[in-house]
């Protein structure tokens, strides 16, 4: 399949999910990052008039800002800016400290649930369907955060490695600069997907692609794939109870 060829198809996907729920359109969180980008993009070529996007800094860097304005200049967009900053240290505030060795990532993740707060409202607001950024590399492993960035209505980039989101990023005309950056989430400063993953991004690829890896990323890439399935499903339910004893 042509760049052109997948890149149709996943605009006519686009439409068809907004159609099918009733909504109006679409809208993105920009981060600066190849894969809302990318994203970005095809929800552009399917909705001229309505496919919004939001910048949503929360202790963000200034790099990423820049980058995610960058992406909206040179795909004609105009995004809404709706600072976090305040919000997430009001939480921190009055949220009991955690445990020192699950601190951290316990306060980083509250900036991806801060922020899909932010994209529902906005899309409640105008009728429209948050359409999420993970890609099937980060998916697989389950590099994303539950209720967070993995908390949206659709997924169309869920097929497709990071070494084929690059790809369809230039031929969208994504910015150089955006596509070749070390991916990043922006947890904490210095954060990079690849360091937090222990895993680069071309072993992942390979190894979803071709099912080839040495035998250390292949075993670290099953451990984490086991321990996130709970990410990738609906909650567990019992079976439902029809009738209960009396006392």
């Amino acid at each position: 399949m042509t760049a052109e060829a997948l890149a149709q198809h996943l605009v006519e996907w686009i439409r068809e999910q907004v159609r099918q729920a009733g909504a109006k359109g679409t809208v993105v969180g920009l981060s600066g990052g190849v894969d809302s980008a990318v994203v970005a993009a095809l929800c552009q070529r399917a909705f001229p008039q309505a496919a919004h996007t939001l910048i949503l800094p929360c202790e963000s860097s200034p790099a990423d800002l820049e980058d995610a304005r960058l992406v909206a200049t040179s795909l004609g967009l105009h995004p809404v800016t709706i600072p976090l900053d305040d919000p997430y240290l009001a939480l921190r505030r009055v949220l009991p400290a955690a445990p020192p060795d699950r601190q951290a990532l316990a306060l980083a993740n509250l900036k991806p649930r801060l922020r899909m707060i932010a994209l529902y409202y906005y899309a409640n607001a105008h009728n429209l369907l948050v359409v999420g950024t993970g890609n099937r590399s980060e998916l697989h492993v389950g590099y994303f955060t539950k209720y967070g960035d993995g908390g949206v209505d659709i997924l169309p980039l869920a097929g497709l490695v990071k070494s084929q989101v690059r790809e369809l990023a230039r031929h969208l005309g994504i910015p150089e600069r955006i596509i070749t950056k070390p991916p990043t989430a922006g947890l904490w400063p210095g954060q990079t997907d690849e360091g937090e993953m222990g895993l680069t991004y071309a072993d992942l690829d390979r190894y979803l692609l071709t099912g080839e890896a040495e035998a250390g990323v292949r075993e670290r890439i099953a451990r984490m794939h086991a321990a996130s399935e709970h990410k990738r499903r609906l909650p567990p339910q019992p079976p439902p109870v029809h009738t209960l004893e009396p006392r």
